[in-house]
């Protein structure tokens, strides 16, 4: 299985690099991963509605030339569905078992995702109702795709 992450923004903590790194070698054995940084789309500091959603639209842009072809899409939105670790898993084995090799999770910039990616969606996902760090949503992410291996192949990792 290949697994892309494409999020918008570069990782500015260490500690933060290290546990991406720390996860990116425990899903190794399970599939390639890729993490794909793109820059968000510089704002004024009060925003308009229409200078967000045209900067969420120009994101977008870079977003669908960075997903890979037949790939099953996964952003990250607070209106997504609220899956437990075991949900996840079993959604992992679906997705393998219906061909498809690719699963692309999208981190959005602060303002979100436009419209036109949730709408390519093969999933909605989201982890709460609270708001996190993307820079910390995205170990947050890799967490649980570790996780979901570790449930599927009947791990000592999930308890």
């Amino acid at each position: 299985m290949n697994i892309t992450v494409i999020c918008l923004g570069k990782l500015k903590e260490k500690y933060l690099s290290d546990a991406i790194k720390e996860y990116s070698k425990r899903i190794s054995p399970y599939g390639k991963l890729d993490i794909i940084e793109l820059t968000p789309v510089k704002l004024s500091e009060n925003p308009s509605e229409a200078e967000i959603k045209t900067a969420l639209e120009k994101e977008a842009i870079e977003i669908i030339k960075k997903t890979p072809q037949n790939a099953f899409i996964i952003p990250l939105c607070i209106e997504g569905d609220l899956l437990s670790s075991e949900e996840l898993a079993y959604r992992f084995k679906k997705i393998s078992l219906s061909g498809k090799s690719n699963i692309v999770f999208i981190i959005g910039s602060s303002y979100g995702l436009a419209d036109i990616i949730k709408e390519q969606a093969h999933l909605r996902l989201s982890f709460s109702k609270m708001t996190f760090p993307h820079q910390l949503m995205r170990v947050m992410l890799l967490e649980q795709i570790y996780r979901a291996f570790q449930i599927n192949n009947n791990g000592k990792y999930h308890k």
